[in-house]
């Protein structure tokens, strides 16, 4: 799990939030997820319903309805903020890398 009440997410912690940028149940998140990064992420069942516990705990997450024994859910404002968030330090991450690679190819 992540540090500090989640200064920073996992990587499937990470695509679970962001699957749930609309409304999905369990399997569907496992798809969405799979879809999203061409298969390099794939996330099981244990762990998604752990973090999707987790997040409905920490209200990042909410249970929008259950059908046909599927529960659904969708991000929160706060799940969203800490998306926003976590994605704005990858970027800075990412940023880091390619000035240092730039600086490596003008040597």
């Amino acid at each position: 799990m992540a540090r500090k009440k989640l200064d920073t997410l996992t990587e499937p912690m990470y695509y679970v939030l962001l699957s749930l940028r609309q409304e999905r149940h369990g399997y569907g998140i496992m798809q969405n997820i799979s879809a999203l990064t061409g298969g390099r992420v794939n996330v099981g069942a244990g762990t998604l319903y752990a973090l999707l516990e987790r997040f409905e705990k920490d209200a990042l997450i909410c249970r929008t309805r259950v059908e046909e024994n599927r529960k659904y859910y969708r991000l929160t404002e706060e799940g969203d903020r800490v998306l926003r968030v976590e994605y704005e330090r990858i970027r800075r991450q990412t940023a880091d890398m390619e000035r240092v690679l730039r600086e490596e190819e003008q040597k």
